[in-house]
């Protein structure tokens, strides 16, 4: 077997297990958002609750930084590695944008006087709390792969032919983006 032939045989048992393991943070958030669903009936239901703006501002950065995070993965692949870097680069600052923009928005939440937890919390906003914290440690997650695919290219780790490791976190940070989207439009569109 030639080291190329090894190269995609690896590549394929970690595009399995990547995929296994969002597979697994599917049925994390399936069963957050159904339970969300059942939750609607209680009677402490906040009927009126809007998003803040905030989320909105994050959801269009996460979509953005998909955006650069192809152009590095295609950047490598055509041999431009100091363009790869810059939207690597690019990509964690948006990383970066999305998690503030998180934590804004849930101050935006306590400014509208809803609270997460306490007394004056209700369940409406302590679901949103714990959907929206999970999502943002997954996101962790993928910005410390998203640090060593950096760490990586940096000692010229990555070309043309092999690129398995940018790839991978590129599909993570998508599923990531993809995964927010839907929780956006859920939190948005199910009162």
């Amino acid at each position: 077997m030639t080291v190329q032939e090894e190269y995609i045989k690896k590549g394929k048992a970690y595009k399995i297990m990547l995929l296994f393991a969002m597979g697994s943070m599917v049925m994390i958030f399936a069963g957050l958002t159904s339970a969300y669903v059942v939750s609607k009936s209680r009677p402490d239901w906040l009927t009126d609750f809007q998003l803040p703006i905030a989320f909105l501002l994050s959801t269009i950065v996460i979509v953005l930084s998909s955006g650069t995070f192809y152009m590095a993965k295609k950047s490598v692949k055509e041999g431009a590695n100091k363009a790869a870097m810059t939207y690597l680069c690019l990509t964690t600052l948006m990383g970066l944008a999305f998690v503030v923009l998180q934590f804004i928005g849930f101050g935006q939440v306590v400014d509208n006087g809803y609270f997460f937890t306490g007394s004056e919390s209700t369940v409406t906003t302590s679901f949103l709390y714990v959907i929206v914290i999970v999502h943002v440690i997954h996101l962790i997650g993928g910005m410390i792969s998203l640090l060593y695919v950096i760490y990586n290219h940096s000692k010229q780790r990555y070309n043309s032919a092999q690129y398995i490791g940018i790839e991978l976190s590129e599909w993570f940070w998508h599923f990531l983006g993809i995964l927010w989207i839907y929780l956006f439009l859920f939190f948005t569109f199910y009162k």
